[in-house]
């Protein structure tokens, strides 16, 4: 079997490797003429579709056809940019999700728990089948439909994990039942489940900051989000609003006409939001606002930070060229190109990478060139010295490549590395779910402060378990140790090192007190999500956010503002 295991690997190897050269091959003759270039890749594929006859014919052992070629395609994709992707007849429902924000299941988050080898509801959706059942974060999943799940075992972690969102899936309005074992109970719990066609909400929360800022926090760009914009700010107006804050932080971006709806709220009828440009003439495409908009006035600051993407920096970067909003934040991500979809035989589907974007300045805010990679095989990242300048429509000057560079930088708020150790650990998971099980509520997230007893436990439970964390000094002291030793200075710095290294060796107790704060807006997030789900968990953070904070003293000096949109002769 072990033999068995090593000749498939061998051979999705070397259909990777196949396709990778004929991509590379093909990669070598746009130099050529159309006609040149036609015939290199119908000799191409011959040859492909030769080599595979041959090696399915004879080939020691029996070939499977789809793994096979996957993994062909995948090697050829591995060659280009990582938004181009295939999707199987069986992986499409996966596309459409990604552009609609919904489908049809239990609403929950999926994930792999190590110390019981199964999977565990993460994440449960407020108001969704899963939340409606009473499922909660850390219930084990044991069966589905009195099918046996059984654990992981030697199976990848991801696959594993997949194929248990998969049967959680089905047709809206089709029940099953799951069993689950929930840490404390000692009883598993078998529940009926009735699946529903699931949406997950682009605004994961929107409310007042202040008594005169509204606050959006917008998550993804899914069908109609634009449409649930308006919306937020209509209800906000009507609660008093008078200048708002749009937080797209973490938006990786998604359908760009709903860019172009979002940027037209602000900025009148027929203005460029942007173009397009690719290899062919089809994909030249000009887009502009089409209605009027909600809004012209309303003071306006966007956050951004490094994972804000595509759709999210057409947004950031079009309101930043209009002079319409203070944008700010880090930079952001810097993608610059456009997928669409595109059909394919016996239901399949791939994603495809189609032209660049630039918006209304002419900029293109790509940041990363993957045709030309960095001899890792990592994309080279633009350098700043060979962006170019743009201007807004009031003169201000802006730069393409690298995302869109905040009016007002502010880098990202740093992370401890316990806080980090903790925030992904299966430690801190279980301690949040075992205080849920035991409690049935805590105070609404608009008042919630960590207690100090809470805090107390966490410190008991972490080191009860064993809980272990690396510190950044720790590794870069073994560098110099590593160092002193090649140089042989280390045994006359004996003494010296000791001393260093038990100062430097972590104490859990003492650090996780260094960090009290830190620490306790973590697990206060943590808990919070556990009785308020997401939304509550926006809200909370908005009370400690500091980039939020700084953007309502932004317009609180409309001078200020004035200033850094370029009116300063208003």
């Amino acid at each position: 079997m072990k033999q068995d295991g090593n000749n498939y690997k061998k051979q999705v190897f070397l259909m990777k490797r196949i396709f990778s050269l004929i991509l590379f091959m093909a990669v070598l003759v746009p130099a050529m003429g159309q006609q040149d270039h036609n015939f290199e890749v119908a000799k191409n594929l011959d040859i492909f579709n030769a080599f595979y006859k041959e090696l399915d014919l004879y080939y020691v052992d029996t070939l499977d056809a789809q793994k096979l070629v996957h993994a062909a395609i995948d090697g050829m994709l591995d060659e280009l940019d990582p938004y181009t992707e295939y999707y199987s007849e069986k992986s499409r429902e996966d596309l459409k999700q990604m552009t609609t924000g919904k489908y049809a299941g239990i609403g929950a988050i999926i994930q792999y728990n190590k110390k019981t080898d199964r999977c565990v509801i993460g994440d449960p959706f407020d108001d969704n089948p899963a939340a409606k059942a009473g499922l909660r974060a850390g219930d084990v999943i044991l069966s589905i439909d009195g099918k046996d799940i059984g654990p992981r075992g030697s199976r990848d972690a991801a696959d594993y994990s997949q194929s248990v969102s998969e049967a959680l899936r089905g047709e809206p309005g089709s029940s099953f039942e799951i069993s689950v074992q929930r840490p404390g109970v000692p009883e598993p719990l078998t529940l009926t489940i009735v699946r529903e066609m699931v949406a997950v909400p682009a605004i994961t929360f929107y409310g007042m900051a202040d008594s005169l800022t509204g606050y959006i926090l917008l998550s993804e760009y899914t069908e109609d989000c634009a449409r649930y914009v308006r919306r937020a700010i209509v209800d906000l107006k009507q609660q008093g609003m008078e200048r708002l804050v749009l937080d797209l932080r973490g938006n990786g971006g998604g359908l760009m006409s709903e860019a172009v709806s979002l940027v037209n709220l602000f900025i009148p009828k027929g203005k460029e939001v942007l173009h397009t440009k690719g290899k062919i003439s089809e994909m030249n495409q000009v887009y502009k606002t089409t209605e009027d908009p909600l809004d012209l006035d309303l003071p306006l600051v966007v956050l951004v930070n490094g994972s804000t993407a595509s759709s999210a920096e057409i947004t950031s970067g079009a309101l930043q060229d209009y002079d319409r909003a203070v944008i700010l934040g880090s930079r952001t991500y810097g993608k610059g190109l456009v997928q669409q979809p595109r059909d394919l035989p016996y239901g399949t589907q791939m994603k495809l990478t189609t032209s660049k974007y630039y918006i209304p300045s002419g900029r293109c805010v790509q940041a990363y060139d993957f045709q030309h990679r960095n001899a890792d095989g990592s994309p080279r990242h633009l350098p700043d010295s060979l962006c170019s300048e743009f201007r807004t429509v009031a003169g201000r000057i802006v730069r393409d490549g690298g995302g869109i560079t905040p009016d007002v930088v502010q880098p990202a708020d740093t992370m401890s590395a316990l806080a980090a150790y903790l925030l992904y650990s299966d430690e801190l998971f279980d301690f949040c779910n075992a205080y849920r099980n035991a409690h049935d509520s805590i105070p609404a997230p608009d008042s919630y402060e960590l207690p100090d007893a809470v805090f107390d436990s966490l410190k008991v439970y972490l080191s009860r378990v064993g809980f272990t964390y690396d510190r950044e000094t720790k590794r870069l002291f073994a560098a110099l140790e590593r160092a002193a030793r090649l140089e042989g200075t280390a045994d006359s710095a004996r003494s010296e090192f000791a001393a260093l290294r038990a100062k430097l060796s972590p104490n859990l107790s003492v650090d996780l007190d260094r960090h009290r704060d830190e620490v306790s807006r973590l697990v206060s997030t943590e808990l919070i999500r556990r009785y308020y789900y997401a939304a509550g968990v926006a809200r909370y953070a908005m009370r400690h956010d500091e980039l939020v904070a700084r953007a309502v003293r932004l317009l609180d000096s409309p001078e200020e503002m004035r200033r850094l949109l370029g009116r300063t002769g208003e």
